[in-house]
């Protein structure tokens, strides 16, 4: 026999929820409302910013490499942030020392260029081989891209491999080369391929629960971890980056500097049930805003994650602000940096708790009994088993493959919109986007039925509606939602100081290279310094046939790698 639970109306959960969110954080809520549709505020702007001035600044034109790249080879959430990260703390260290005060976060203020070198020209050159090197280190396989990124539009030559620091691309050189030295013992095991160290085992299986407070793995349909492919297949989730909270953060000591006022619920208990009625309350009545707001934020597969996502208002705030590289040097090194450690932090405290996600509470909680929820694609609501609910999300990226507590999306989405908001001394944000009709990937020519306008007054509006659109999407409950924009919030706080500490020529180096930046020095070769058991590397040039690898250093493979830095366009200036 089954017993149907009515939720539709939500009037008591949702009541219920409220003292229990006002218990945990001490903050008054209000209800999500629909926004006009029609109505575009005159003094909003749309979020994206037109690829075509993103070109005319080189810090924002590496980003958009740097995200194109991430969406091309999804690594999930917390290595977008390293990744991110690094290429613009490459960049910072190359911008500063052509700055007059700033120092870089481990070359300090060694190699600072006198007055006459501190040219946009310079600059540019030094940023782009810095984020260059990284790039090049972090998807090998986009080699060619990169290249080309260089080559072909920028009219930098990639061969050029001095580390010489009287030149722009000496500069960029290093300053990218010590990060990545940096970087290669810091707990990521990029060097190892990202594989688990610590041994992590989940409790549960795929096919049975033994302990409701824990992650459970699930099968999923058509998926390769990571992105959503045709494979016609199942695959077992494996928990993503279950060490990542051992990586070394920016501003903190560790990833567990920071962490949560209180725990998540845990079964059984009165608010274990109510959060999970919550999240069946939310899919009963998801409407066309709700369904855009779940798949806007959604961040997933192909797409640049949660830090990407606030690269890209990064960008709009430099659009809107009308900044050049010298402000955009300092603000995405600040909001990139509070990623990273918003991840550590973030994913230590996932570590700590393993615990469980909405869709294996509310499958075990209502087993055999009939609940009110959206009934699965092209369905609308409906009157379902407990057992058969699902998220609004893909069947192939039904729910993401770690644990639930605290969410990544609150955490990330809280520690950008603080250095935002000190960075611009403001809170306004002032955006807008708009989610097409039928644009849902869940129902493709279907869902919304209408195109709903996203807007945000304030940086803090959005990082907490990012928040909000996984209790929407059955991703999270409530407690991880607030909980992760505290420790966001507290996360990006601590390394806007940090920050402010480079910028004001203040802050010590983070770690001593003196011994890595002697040996670059000394080869004046950035790839043997790098890579020294490859050979030579030949960048890939538009017309060459033989480039874009790495060859034995033989005498043919040398005079190719001569005919193609010959083959540079010379009809056309440098990037300026």
């Amino acid at each position: 026999m089954t017993r149907k639970v009515v939720l539709a109306g939500g009037e008591v959960i949702m009541a219920l929820m409220l003292v229990f969110l006002l218990i945990s954080t001490g903050r008054s809520v209000t209800k999500a409302q629909s926004p006009d549709t029609v109505n575009i505020p005159t003094d909003y702007l749309p979020v994206t910013v037109d690829p075509a001035i993103a070109r005319d600044n080189l810090i924002l034109f590496w980003d958009t490499v740097a995200l194109d790249a991430i969406r091309a080879e999804p690594p999930g959430p917390p290595r977008v942030a390293r990744i991110l990260a690094m290429v613009h703390t490459a960049q910072f260290e190359a911008w500063s020392q052509y700055d007059a005060t700033a120092v870089g976060t481990l070359l300090g203020s060694r190699f600072r260029r006198p007055p006459a070198e501190r040219t946009l020209e310079n600059k540019n050159i030094a940023v782009s081989y810095a984020a260059y090197r990284v790039l090049f280190d972090l998807f090998p396989k986009r080699a060619r891209t990169f290249d080309s990124k260089m080559a072909d539009v920028l009219h930098y030559d990639p061969a050029l491999v001095t580390t010489d620091p009287s030149t722009a691309a000496g500069i960029g050189n290093l300053a990218g080369a010590v990060v990545l030295f940096y970087r290669r013992d810091d707990g990521s095991n990029q060097m190892g391929g990202y594989k688990d160290t610590t041994g992590y085992q989940p409790v549960n299986t795929p096919d049975a629960v033994l302990d409701l407070n824990r992650w459970q793995p699930l099968h999923t349909v058509g998926n390769q971890q990571g992105h959503c492919v045709s494979v016609g297949n199942l695959i077992t989730q494996t928990y993503i980056a279950p060490g990542w909270g051992n990586v070394t953060p920016f501003a903190l000591n560790d990833g567990a500097e920071i962490t949560t006022t209180s725990g998540p619920f845990l079964y059984p208990s009165p608010e274990f049930t109510a959060q999970a009625e919550e999240v069946i309350s939310y899919s009963a009545n998801l409407d066309d805003w709700g369904k855009a707001l779940s798949q806007y934020w959604a961040d997933g597969p192909s797409s640049e994650f949660p830090p990407g996502h606030w690269a890209l208002f990064s960008q709009f705030v430099s659009f809107r602000d009308a900044h050049g590289l010298d402000e955009d040097a300092k603000l995405f090194f600040a909001v990139n940096n509070s990623s990273l450690d918003a991840g550590i932090v973030a994913w230590k405290i996932k570590r700590v708790y393993d615990s469980v996600r909405p869709i294996t509470a509310i499958r075990e909680l209502f087993k055999g009994q009939e609940i009110v929820a959206w009934g699965g694609a092209y369905s609308g609501t409906q009157t379902i088993l407990g057992q058969n609910w699902k998220p609004y999300q893909t069947d192939c990226f039904v729910t993401p493959a770690f644990a639930e507590f605290v969410s990544g999306h609150s955490t990330f989405s809280a520690a950008a919109a603080a250095v935002l908001r000190a960075y611009t001394g403001s809170d306004a944000f002032g955006a807008y986007d708009i989610y097409r009709a039928a644009a849902s990937p869940v129902e493709p020519n279907d869902a919304p039925t209408r195109s709903v306008l996203l807007k945000w007054e304030t940086f803090t509006q959005a990082a907490d509606e990012a928040g909000l659109s996984r209790r929407y999407g059955g991703i999270h409950f409530v407690q991880a939602d607030v909980q992760g924009r505290d420790v966001g919030k507290r996360v990006g706080e601590r390394v806007w100081q940090k920050a402010l500490g480079f910028f004001e020529g203040s802050a010590p180096p983070v770690a001593d290279m003196n011994e890595a930046i002697e040996e670059l020095l000394l080869r004046d070769d950035v790839y043997q310094s790098l890579y020294p058991q490859r050979g030579v590397y030949l960048p890939y040039v538009k017309g060459s046939k033989t480039a874009g690898q790495w060859s034995n250093g033989s005498v043919i493979d040398l005079l190719s790698r001569w005919l193609t830095t010959a083959l540079l366009p010379a009809d056309e200036p440098a990037h300026r």
